[in-house]
């Protein structure tokens, strides 16, 4: 008899603590909280979601810099342009000043003379 008897304890203690995690995961206790378990589905796809909203982020803000940086690029090169045309003019503002017929020329309209040259004015003469 107590072969029979110590045999069956065991199995009835095996059994219970079975049925007991059945009912757990099934939700099936009173206790339990329904809410208490983790969702690894959504909290994957939050996850997931919140990978996209960064790479979203990275890739527009990269496209906007590329964009600002274009025009910019376009802006320098008109000023480029600009101040080659202004070089460009003053190259031959500064050929023509250096020539000494120019620069006697604009002495003269001012009024200056050579050294040891004798000055004439002349009065008299009819408005036009």
């Amino acid at each position: 008899m107590p072969a029979s008897s110590a045999t069956h304890a065991p199995s009835r203690r095996r059994s219970q603590p079975r049925a007991q995690g059945r009912r757990e995961r099934g939700g099936l206790l009173s206790g339990a909280r329904p809410g208490a378990r983790v969702r690894w589905d959504r909290l994957g796809r939050a996850a997931m979601l919140c990978v996209m909203a960064a790479l979203v982020y990275l890739y527009l803000s990269a496209g906007v810099h590329m964009f600002s940086t274009w025009r910019q690029s376009h802006r320098d090169s008109a000023a480029v342009a600009s101040l080659e045309r202004e070089h460009t003019r003053l190259q031959r503002q500064h050929e023509h000043l250096i020539e000494p017929g120019t620069l006697e020329a604009a002495a003269r309209q001012l009024g200056m003379m050579r050294k040891n040259e004798q000055p004439y004015v002349i009065t008299g003469l009819p408005k036009d």
